[in-house]
């Protein structure tokens, strides 16, 4: 019985590697000893500088390249994605030719190659003219059934190609929403539900100049821009809407109005209107026609008030460059600075006031750290009931080699604590405890 299972296993195999054999000579591979053929042999992905693509979806797209920067020509005129034209040109010259299926096929409906799913058109300098029609795909889904130019063969090409080859219109374009020169920025006005927030670049941060006057959070501020910078859109609704449309996508009276300034150039102006879908709204650029939609993303991140664009630390200091500190307190004072030592030693902390004496400089250190790390929990518009007046901590601050330097006052109002700055409007929440454990070091720093 055994050897007769094993006769049988011969047969079917020989039958199986004689039907092989018969099928790889019916359709020869290509292979040309190094590695699969290209199927644009003389392609070059650097020089192609005119492509048009029909996609399924039925658009026909033609970009052209001018001098490394590559355009939509057709249907519209607009910039097209560096990225997305130049990957399609690589594609192009470099995909390879899988198999030979049908070297002179008798119809080509049943590849799907009669009327292509996608067909690619494409030119460039000093080298021929390039077509390449892409019909089913295999039932295996692995490859796709090409074909190119003129020629009858019918051929296989890997089936990751396809997100590469297979473009709309707005695949091309480049989805860049608005034009943002971040060097240049002077200003940013952030209007959401009616409320505007105006804040100002300085030379080194930024503040809030409406409305309050106030420090901004320099990362908060600079998480704009570049939020700007990047918004992208996910699809174009209307190229050319006129105005009567807009109240259809909520642009009418946008719910939130984002406009920029710059030195030297014209203000860029972000609109968002109505909800498009779960995760998308209307948009547009002020400047522009055009309705698109962006992520419900980009909305929820204007969609803030005053408070969260401030600056919540009390201090700008950092304990490592602190340099001198003066301090009042529960009717007393102390000035406390950092002495450079000789050579690779430490620097040390000397009381200067109310008398001279060196100091720990642990204890200092501590001091000035649980200073620097007071932040505010929540701002008020003024200063009254909050003990400011009669502040219970008063510190004028040097720091980074003494070339800047700051003030603040502390006070309290029942069990809540307050902190008060010359350049911040208001008053500054903080936690009660964080005074408390500077006012005692303080005191352990005076004995």
């Amino acid at each position: 019985m055994r050897g007769l299972w094993s006769t049988l296993a011969l047969v079917v195999f020989a039958a199986g590697l004689g039907g092989y054999i018969y099928y790889d000579s019916k359709n020869p591979s290509i292979d040309s000893g190094t590695g699969q053929e290209r199927v644009f042999k003389t392609a070059n992905g650097d020089t192609i500088d005119e492509i048009t693509v029909k996609s399924e979806s039925g658009d026909v797209t033609t970009i052209k390249k001018d001098d490394k920067t590559w355009t939509v020509t057709a249907p519209v005129a607009a910039a097209a994605s560096s990225s997305d034209a130049s990957n399609l040109a690589s594609a192009l010259a470099g995909i390879e030719v899988m198999r030979v299926i049908e070297a002179n096929p008798a119809g080509l409906a049943e590849f799907g190659l009669e009327k292509p799913r996608i067909q690619i058109d494409f030119k460039g300098k000093d080298q021929p003219d390039g077509h390449l029609f892409i019909g089913d795909k295999t039932p295996t889904g692995a490859a796709l059934y090409a074909r190119r130019n003129d020629e009858k063969p019918v051929f296989l090409i890997a089936a990751f190609n396809e997100s590469t080859l297979n473009r709309t219109t707005f695949d091309l374009r480049d989805k860049t929403l608005l034009s943002v020169a971040r060097g240049t920025v002077q200003t940013i006005e952030v209007v959401s539900g009616g409320k505007p927030v105006l804040l100002r670049k300085g030379e080194k941060e930024w503040r809030v100049a409406q409305p309050v006057d106030a420090r901004a959070d320099y990362a908060s501020s600079e998480a704009i821009v570049g939020r700007l910078e990047s918004a992208q859109m996910k699809s174009i609704v209307a190229e050319n809407a006129a105005a009567a449309d807009l109240k259809q996508y909520g642009l009418d009276a946008p719910a939130i109005r984002v406009t920029v300034t710059f030195a030297g150039a014209s203000p860029t102006v972000l609109e968002l209107g109505a909800e498009a879908a779960p995760d998308a709204v209307y948009a547009r650029d002020g400047s522009k026609s055009m309705v698109v939609t962006v992520e419900k993303a980009l909305a929820d991140d204007f969609r803030k008030g005053v408070d969260d664009y401030r600056r919540r630390d009390v201090f700008d200091f950092r304990a490592f460059n602190a340099s001198r500190a003066e301090i009042a307190f529960s009717g007393k004072s102390i000035t406390v600075e950092r002495v450079k030592t000789e050579g690779d030693k430490p620097d040390i902390w000397k009381r200067v006031s109310p008398s001279e004496k060196e100091l720990d400089k642990d204890k200092v250190e501590t001091l000035l750290t649980g200073l620097a790390d007071i932040r505010a929990t929540a701002f008020r518009d003024s200063t009254a009931g909050t003990g400011l007046d009669a502040p219970v901590l008063s510190v004028y601050m040097k720091y980074d080699q003494s070339r800047a330097e700051e003030r603040a006052t502390f006070g309290r109002s029942g069990a809540e604590a307050f902190a008060g700055r010359p350049d911040d409007a208001g008053a500054l929440v903080i936690e009660a405890e964080k005074l408390t454990e500077a006012l005692a070091t303080l005191e352990e720093l005076l004995q």
